[in-house]
């Protein structure tokens, strides 16, 4: 029987895409003998997708080993690489949690179970202090009411100690669900923003009403599939991974740099004209064409490698859907016009040196 498993991915690639992704797919789980079920299925999409690379790394070294992709295997790959890692990270926060609350719940109730029985206590010393009929009898009263106050301390120190030690502990927490959430935002292979994050933050953007001067640009590395199918997916990502440099290296801090699928990056560029998304997309397409790259297994090089782009600026009247859909007609434009160039949804610039 099959485990069960959760947080399903979601995939938003284009029919077009998908069908490239099949193609691919299905003479691959031929070769190796791999049934189509729904846990193969998502394992190589993802892995012909090139949506992460430690899972296009395991599975090659599975294949290199010549080990069997048995449901155990697949399932493995799954629930590793596929299924959101983040779910065991919170649900250890949330256990912890749940045993911080119940720890300082139970403190709390001691300490106010003493001081409600010290409260009661010194009521009865008060009477008996003020009809002490001697000296003796008035000092053992002070006696225990001093003994009672010196218990009362301790355990208020008691409970300091346990806030302090919560506090320090949830602070703890904090910093690891900011990690966990960073985590569950970035892509696996170049740390950029995945597709989910890229979705969020773009329709955040659409959403905010005092939103002026945006732009959107997809690029797209020409002629990738040239480089897996000859210097195979491990090269294919360290191109992905140096091209995500470069991108991250010549965006503005507010500008928010997204693997979009496979070899295909987005720049959501807030607070950026036309003008200047064209100048900061044109200094990535230079840097990478001047860029010279070889396989440092063998010094073979790799060759010449381009990207190609297209930029939409926002309109008022934009959806999420409206903005893409520009941006992957001019996108489409540069790849049909020669790649290595970039091409606005406007004027159709159009630049290749």
């Amino acid at each position: 029987m099959q485990e069960n498993t959760s947080f399903l991915p979601v995939y938003t690639a284009s029919p077009e895409q998908n069908s490239g992704y099949i193609r691919q797919m299905l003479p691959l789980m031929l070769k190796h003998n791999i049934p189509v079920d729904p846990i193969n299925y998502a394992v190589w999409y993802h892995y012909v997708a090139g949506i992460n690379g430690d899972l296009n790394n395991a599975v090659d070294n599975l294949i290199r080993d010549q080990k069997p992709f048995d449901f155990k295997t697949s399932l493995n790959l799954y629930k590793t690489y596929i299924c959101n890692a983040t779910v065991d990270s919170f649900e250890r926060i949330n256990s912890r949690l749940l045993r911080l609350i119940t720890e300082t719940t139970m403190s709390v109730t001691t300490t106010s179970e003493k001081v409600s029985a010290a409260g009661d206590n010194f009521h009865t010393k008060l009477n008996e202090l003020i009809s002490a009929e001697n000296a003796a009898h008035l000092k053992s009263t002070l006696i225990e009411i001093i003994l009672e106050t010196t218990q009362l301390t301790e355990a208020s120190k008691a409970l300091k100690n346990q806030l302090d030690n919560t506090n320090k502990e949830i602070e703890q927490l904090q910093n690891a669900l900011t990690h966990v959430h960073a985590t569950a935002q970035a892509d696996g292979l170049t740390g950029l923003l995945n597709r989910h994050a890229f979705d969020k933050t773009l329709a955040e953007l659409i959403g905010n009403a005092a939103t002026q001067n945006a732009c959107l640009a997809i690029l797209d590395l020409d002629h990738f599939k040239r480089i897996n199918d000859s210097f195979g997916h491990l090269v294919g990502d360290k191109v992905i991974k140096y091209f995500a440099s470069l991108m991250k290296k010549h965006t503005a801090k507010h500008h928010h740099v997204a693997r979009y699928g496979g070899e295909e990056m987005a720049i959501i560029m807030p607070d950026t004209t036309l003008p200047e998304a064209f100048n900061v997309i044109d200094q990535i397409r230079r840097a990478l064409d001047k860029s010279s790259l070889s396989n440092k297994n063998d010094t073979e090089t790799i060759g010449k490698i381009t990207v190609s782009a297209g930029i939409a600026s926002l309109k008022v009247v934009d959806t999420a859907d409206t903005l893409i859909d520009r941006a992957d007609k001019a996108l489409y434009r540069a790849k049909n016009t020669g790649r290595n160039r970039i091409v606005t949804e406007n004027a159709l610039s159009l630049l290749s040196d």
